[in-house]
């Protein structure tokens, strides 16, 4: 894919992977096997691309840069989606490459990174793992422990659905040009026993919780969900970040369950009982 020389665009946050050594420690981490269907979001110059598409012998790439998708249309064995990620239905996607599980990677946009993380987030049941070069604070956020700074609303929505672990440092200085921050690779792994829960719904108690920090929840969560009528049982005498992630995922579902009109049929079951 030798063609003339790009220049980084700043709206579209790119920084390309330039370390030959990183690259191949990143591969090395995903690990791709000939036949796999992976999506790589964000390709930019093919740092990764090249050596991804080696190893499985096809790949789907998402690229939004339109002078970078028409690069890459000349692999012959790379399928190009010139989009937006965050319009992308991974499902229609995975159906159109005959896939039940999909794997996905990517170096992503630092400025659009959660909201990426979000919009993967309904397709969970459809990805087999995630690896993703990302800010390192954002990582820590992700991982973080409660009682932490690092630990929020983040932290608890990924780690409903994800196992995830930091694999690997990146410096400034593998890329061009430099960014500010330090970066980091994570695997993110589905739980498939994750507890079944309305995403919404939990993102809604969750920013809630978040939304005063400093505070004890009874002025925020507290109140919010005695205007939800919840007569159950939770500790409000307590910061958000020291409730930890189990918490959250069990008040999410007994709120569910509280607001869940019975059926007739059930009503009359508990008359007769």
């Amino acid at each position: 894919m030798k063609h003339g020389k790009h220049i980084p665009r700043k709206r579209f946050g790119q920084h390309f992977l330039a370390d030959g050594s990183i690259i191949e420690a990143i591969v090395d981490a995903i690990d791709p096997q000939p036949g796999q269907a992976m999506v790589e979001i964000g390709p930019g110059l093919a740092a990764l691309t090249q050596p991804l598409v080696e190893r499985l012998g096809h790949l789907t790439v998402i690229e939004l840069d339109r002078d970078l998708a028409q690069r890459l249309r000349s692999h012959a064995k790379l399928q190009v989606i010139e989009s937006d990620v965050l319009k992308v239905d991974f499902a229609k996607l995975a159906q159109s490459m005959a896939a039940t599980r999909l794997r996905v990677v990517g170096n992503l946009p630092y400025n659009i990174s959660t909201p990426i993380l979000f919009h993967l987030l309904p397709f969970v049941e459809l990805i087999e793992d995630q690896h993703f070069m990302l800010q390192k604070e954002v990582i820590d956020r992700m991982v973080a422990k409660p009682s932490t700074a690092a630990y929020g609303r983040l932290s608890v929505m990924l780690q409903w659905r994800y196992a995830m672990e930091n694999v690997l440092a990146v410096p400034p200085e593998s890329f061009d040009p430099p960014p500010r921050v330090d970066s980091a690779v994570v695997r993110m792994l589905p739980r498939r026993d994750a507890m079944a829960l309305d995403e919404q719904a939990l993102s809604e108690l969750v920013q809630v919780a978040f939304s005063q920090r400093r505070k004890l929840l009874r002025h925020t969560l507290g109140a919010w969900l005695q205007a939800h009528s919840f007569a159950g049982e939770f500790d409000v005498q307590r910061r958000a970040e020291e409730v930890p992630v189990d918490e959250y995922l069990r008040l999410a579902l007994a709120l569910a369950l509280a607001l869940t009109p019975a059926s007739p049929q059930a009503s009359d079951q508990a008359v007769v009982q």
